[in-house]
């Protein structure tokens, strides 16, 4: 699944919402997303995708950027379908 565009009809470049921060917590090992009253903890990669959601990369450039990275990965697939899901939650915008 693409993310659709912005409402002004450009590319959707995902960064994170206003009050989610993003922090490695190096008792857990993990990754964490802080929001409002709430704590995250991510699993395997999803920290390092959402370190690649800057607001200047649109999604294809996250993908392509992990499929460097991780040849074989089923990127392709997968990412895209995982920033629409963390932008329905309200936690990218």
């Amino acid at each position: 699944m693409t993310p659709a565009p912005t409402p002004r009809g450009r590319p959707w470049r995902p960064v994170l919402a206003r009050g989610v921060v993003l922090r490695h917590d190096p008792v857990r090992g993990a990754d964490l997303l802080l929001l409002p009253e709430r704590v995250v903890v991510l699993d395997g990669s999803a920290g390092g995708v959402l370190r690649l959601c800057d607001g200047v990369r649109d999604v294809p450039a996250v993908v392509a950027e992990l499929a460097a990275h991780h040849p074989g990965a089923p990127v392709a697939a997968e990412v895209p379908e995982f920033l629409h899901r963390l932008r329905k939650e309200g936690w990218l915008r």
